[in-house]
């Protein structure tokens, strides 16, 4: 899929209804400076500088569904204790419906604390883990009790995600009884499962989801080829009676196997801060993809890009969908440069650039022979706004403009030129002679004409002001025009 196809998805994902189930948890991070080792032992000393809470496990699958503009209905469960109110306090406050999120007094919640130490205050470097749990199963009057919550989730939700890290409540009887009241409900289920060697209790689920140890465990042979990956993909797919199988790949992006497509789908190369919470972000994207109504290769694209931005940030952390947006557009034009030779293109992409609240400047010219000139011109245009747009005269219209011994410089070694100046963004070519037609296109928030143009009347004045845009008028360089250079260099070769 095209990156401005993959841009349409990502904008139109809407607000998805999820029902999540599983292990819900809280996450602690205490920051302190390394100073020193301690004189009782051979073990760092840290100064405390900070502690932060976060929702981990299911919890965090949750904040990545909201995140992307879902809704998330969570059923699981939590202690009676000050690790589940702040927890419970976490997911409310994100917007979560918590009324499918059992509190029991028998039972702690899954706390998980991270020592982080802060190197020169800044460089962060987790030294410990401290986990608080309990991983047994629950009574039968529990599970009955989150069943039946299950049951009223299953009316208001889109699509269902159980996340399972082996920590009691997805047990095997339980969980085969929520796949099969979501098939009933007519629920597409997706699974990311926990790391075991037996998986038959998600049979009948639509998607699941493990990354390649996981896989590797549950098929019994170590994955380490993409082949690999397509043979453990189809193994699953049949054994579990699944629509698709989707195997995460860490920089390798994700394996998909469904009935009808097996295929490697790539990812671009990371530096990895930290993998913490890349499952989550996967499996949430995938679920809200899936219940916008992209096909299964369009959620893993999607889901391959938002796990990416994850793993480059610290901890649990969230994706949101104009981060989604950055990095798709980086990506078009690390692919195509700058130069956009279809409008409607340009046009979707400004579209997502205005969605950020980012300022359209728009500006045009022959741009024959550069110089000093154009690039303070061009510097002065950056100045106005985030985005610069150059509307370029293509060869024929400046032969209309200059006449028929211009362009010195064809139209594709001009725009070459021009895209390699930071100030620029985009290149557009237009053929007339005159630019209001492309400016009615483009709708710049600025439009930016050099000086000599006050008494000659901007072109475009009327329309970009008409809707509260404004018109800015650049200094110029005092003897500096392409006419200028071009005349010097022909009487110097006279």
């Amino acid at each position: 899929m095209t990156s401005t196809e993959l841009l349409k998805k990502v904008t139109n994902l809407g607000s998805p209804a999820v029902l999540l189930a599983g292990d819900f948890m809280l996450d602690s991070y205490l920051y302190g400076d390394a100073l020193r080792i301690s004189p009782e032992a051979p073990v760092q000393v840290l100064k405390v500088m900070d502690r932060q809470y976060c929702a981990g496990g299911a919890a965090s699958v949750a904040a990545d569904i909201i995140a992307l503009g879902g809704r998330c209905i969570c059923v699981g469960v939590s202690g009676e204790d000050a690790e589940g109110r702040r927890l419970l306090g976490l997911l409310e406050e994100m917007g979560a419906d918590c009324g499918g999120l059992l509190r029991l007094a028998d039972r702690p919640t899954i706390h998980k604390q991270r020592v982080i130490g802060l190197a020169q205050h800044r460089h962060r470097q987790q030294l410990l883990r401290i986990d608080e749990e309990c991983t047994s199963p629950l009574s039968a009057a529990q599970y009955d009790g989150l069943f039946e919550l299950f049951k009223a989730g299953l009316e208001q939700c889109d699509i269902v995600c159980l996340q399972d890290y082996n920590k009691g409540v997805l047990e095997p009887a339980f969980c085969r009884r929520l796949i099969g009241a979501a098939r009933a409900a007519g629920r597409k289920v997706l699974v990311d499962p926990p790391l075991n060697h037996d998986y038959s209790k998600f049979r009948g689920a639509w998607m699941i989801t493990p990354n390649r140890k996981e896989a590797s465990e549950a098929v019994g042979f170590s994955i380490e080829t993409i082949e690999e990956a397509g043979r453990a993909a189809e193994i699953l797919r049949e054994t579990l009676d699944l629509g698709a199988v989707v195997i995460t790949l860490d920089k390798e992006g994700a394996y998909l196997r469904t009935a009808e497509t097996a295929e490697h789908l790539p990812t671009i190369a990371r530096t990895v801060y930290d993998v913490t919470g890349a499952g989550d972000m996967m499996l949430a994207m995938l679920a809200a993809a899936t219940a916008a109504g992209c096909d299964e290769r369009t959620a893993v694209q999607l889901a391959n890009i938002a796990g990416g931005i994850e793993v480059e940030k610290f901890g649990v952390a969230t994706v949101r969908i104009d981060e989604m947006v950055n990095e798709i557009i980086s990506r078009n034009k690390g692919k195509t440069g700058k130069i956009r030779e279809e409008l409607p293109v340009l046009l979707d992409e400004l579209n997502y650039h205005r969605m950020q609240k980012e300022k359209i400047v728009f500006t045009n010219g022959c741009f024959d022979v550069l110089h000093r000139g154009h690039i303070e011109y061009l510097r002065f245009c950056r100045q106005q706004g985030q985005v610069v747009v150059v509307g370029l005269n293509s060869d024929r219209s400046v032969r209309q403009i200059k006449g028929p011994e211009r362009p010195i410089n064809n139209q594709h070694d001009r725009a070459s030129v021009l895209a390699a100046l930071e100030s620029v963004d985009y290149i557009v070519f237009f053929d007339e002679p005159d630019p209001l037609k492309l400016i009615e296109q483009v709708r710049p928030d600025v439009l930016v004409k050099g000086a000599d143009w006050a008494e000659k009347g901007v072109v475009g004045r009327d329309f970009v002001e008409s809707y509260g845009g404004r018109v800015e008028l650049a200094p110029l360089v005092e003897g500096k025009s392409s006419t200028d250079v071009i005349n010097k260099m022909r009487q110097g070769n006279s």
